[in-house]
């Protein structure tokens, strides 16, 4: 909650124990949002769910989190640590360039019309399709195996 909400809706994969609750309780003192909050959580949910949970602090179960989307996954709490590890190393091993492209065309991607974006795509293809984490993700894709991504 507070503070703790504005910091895990900033965050680009949002996991959360399936015992988890959420909420904003800046109206119960007479605050208007921070850390981001607003900007946030506007985007994430859409203005009226924005507005609903700060104009109204009502606490939110993870299950009701997961389905308006203010988390992606549910996790179960007594393994939620090693889940959470598995999920960051599945991503700390991936493909590092890829992923930032990725990142700044779905970032971009909510101010710039579709053909920006499709323009900005063919250009992250061609750059990623450069690397050698490209040739070696289609040589893993060929040989039937796990890619051993580098970075480059």
């Amino acid at each position: 909650m507070g503070a703790g909400l504005g910091l895990a809706a900033s965050c680009d994969i949002r996991l959360s124990s399936d015992r988890a609750k959420f909420g904003t309780a800046f109206a119960n003192v007479g605050l208007g949002g921070d850390f981001g909050t607003t900007w946030q959580l506007t985007r994430l949910l859409g203005e009226s769910k924005a507005k609903e949970l700060f104009f109204l602090t009502d606490i939110i179960d993870a299950a009701e989190a997961h389905r308006i989307g203010l988390v992606n996954r549910l996790l179960p709490e007594a393994d939620f640590m090693a889940d959470v590890r598995a999920i960051a190393s599945r991503i700390a091993h991936g493909p590092m360039i890829s992923y930032r492209w990725m990142k700044e065309n779905i970032n971009q991607s909510s101010h710039a019309d579709f053909r920006t974006m499709l323009d900005k795509e063919a250009v992250s293809h061609l750059r990623c399709g450069q690397t050698e984490d490209h040739k070696e993700g289609v040589a893993a894709f060929m040989e039937k195996r796990a890619a051993n991504f580098t970075g480059r």
